[in-house]
């Protein structure tokens, strides 16, 4: 994380009377290329509040990987983001994007939690590219604050009808999820192709709070990726006559926000874990995890998760599984996927690093330089199949770039990241955000 490098502290808007912003969280803006997700440089960053919305508190620019500095930016308590009870958690920022043979873009809304890394992802059209402008993007309220249609509760194992779109033989994660932005029969919701992690990864931003003890996100974030599997494994919504994976709708399935930001502690965690999901003895499918915030809405009658419940375990030393066990039952348990879809080649199963050699290393090698073409920061490497000091320069550049733990060790989720931004700069797969 880099902070306050080039930043500008144009103006101090006084926070509104009411609003208690005592404690500091961070924001990076990551900007892109709708087209072909390449990093924007240059691009000039503004902040306001949206109280003051033409009073600038923060002005930067994005360096050669199209990143901002990380900014030090005024947020509550922490201690309102562990509380049911408690007034809003978090800080709202509206943010414009400027870029020479670009559209401009406005986001209103953006969450920053204290003691907390958020990451801002914006896509930018250039300015001749005839295709609709999602402009502004609107953050709605966080999903544990404000008010939202409870879960229609469903049977836990869903009805299996093949269709022959994919293989109900073994648990497959794939490589994008069609998310139908509306409830299931508003035909006038627009329909968003997202790769599977980004799309994890942003339910859980707006699901539970980046704030929270990291075996109370894991254990939501297992929660949430074995739903979403049960909707890919069993085709829910196509064996039902619609072209789309999941809804966006809380009263169906998860809040999934077009361009919200998302948080590293959250990220970090989908980037590990993003091939398990919780199985039962016997079962072949994903378990449909259902859950709700355990305030507003009550369901522990149901055997279903609270989320305000995992939290308070987690902040009791609970780890992972016996949060999950302790409302879905001591028969849950964590499953691993047989196959990861559009990937050029799989983990080798174990960590490559400075010794290592050989074709594994060869193809890390060939998609690490290919994004090196593109991320300049990245310094370029030999594609001979030996894992140097020079790869390990690089996968340690990349890893700082793409929010990993910065070890020059390419570990699972380090070889699956550089996999899917290798798939996104090279154009060899659909990439939607």
């Amino acid at each position: 994380m880099k902070l306050n490098r080039k930043t500008l502290t144009i103006q101090e808007t006084p926070a509104p009377a009411q609003v208690n912003l005592s404690a500091f969280g961070s924001l990076q803006i990551q900007a892109v290329r709708s087209d072909n997700r390449f990093p924007i440089p240059d691009a000039t960053v503004s902040l306001s509040m949206p109280d003051a919305p033409d009073q600038i508190v923060e002005q930067t620019t994005t360096d050669a990987s199209g990143q901002t500095d990380a900014l030090r930016l005024s947020a509550p308590p922490l201690e309102y983001s562990l509380t049911p009870e408690s007034p809003q958690p978090y800080a709202n920022y509206n943010i414009r994007i400027t870029a020479a043979g670009f559209k401009s873009v406005t986001i209103r809304g953006c969450e920053v939690l204290p003691d907390a890394f958020a990451i801002q992802p914006v896509q930018m059209e250039p300015e001749g590219d005839p295709a609709p402008q999602e402009n502004p993007v609107v953050i709605p309220d966080h999903t544990l604050y404000g008010t939202y249609p409870p879960k229609i509760a469903e049977t836990e194992i869903q009805p299996v009808n093949e269709s022959g779109e994919i293989v109900l033989s073994r648990v497959v994660v794939p490589q994008t999820i069609v998310v139908h932005d509306g409830a299931p029969t508003d035909a006038s919701a627009r329909d968003y192709y997202v790769p599977y992690r980004d799309y994890i990864k942003n339910v859980a931003s707006s699901e539970i709070y980046a704030t929270w003890p990291q075996a109370s996100i894991t254990a939501n974030v297992l929660a949430i990726m074995s739903f979403t599997l049960n909707r890919v494994y069993t085709e829910h919504y196509r064996n039902r006559g619609y072209d789309f994976t999941i809804t966006s709708s809380t009263a169906f399935d998860h809040k999934w926000i077009y361009g919200r930001n998302i948080y590293e502690s959250i990220s970090v965690i989908v980037d590990e874990i993003f091939d398990n999901y919780l199985s039962r003895p016997g079962v072949k499918q994903p378990i449909l995890t259902q859950y709700c915030d355990g305030r507003q809405v009550q369901c522990l009658q149901r055997g279903w998760m609270t989320q305000w419940g995992s939290c308070d375990l987690g902040e009791r030393g609970y780890n992972p599984i016996q949060i999950l066990r302790r409302f879905y039952g001591d028969s849950i348990y964590i499953n691993t996927a047989e196959e990861i879809s559009g990937i050029p080649a799989s983990w080798p199963g174990y960590d490559l690093t400075i010794g290592s050699s050989g074709q594994k290393v060869q193809q890390l090698q060939e998609q690490l330089d290919a994004i090196a073409t593109v991320y300049s920061a990245i310094p370029r490497v030999s594609t001979d199949g030996i894992y140097g000091p020079g790869t390990a320069e690089s996968v340690s550049r990349f890893q700082s770039i793409f929010g990993l733990p910065q070890t020059g060790v390419v570990d699972f989720a380090t070889w699956y990241k550089i996999s899917h931004i290798y798939v996104g700069v090279s154009g060899i797969g659909e990439l939607y955000g």
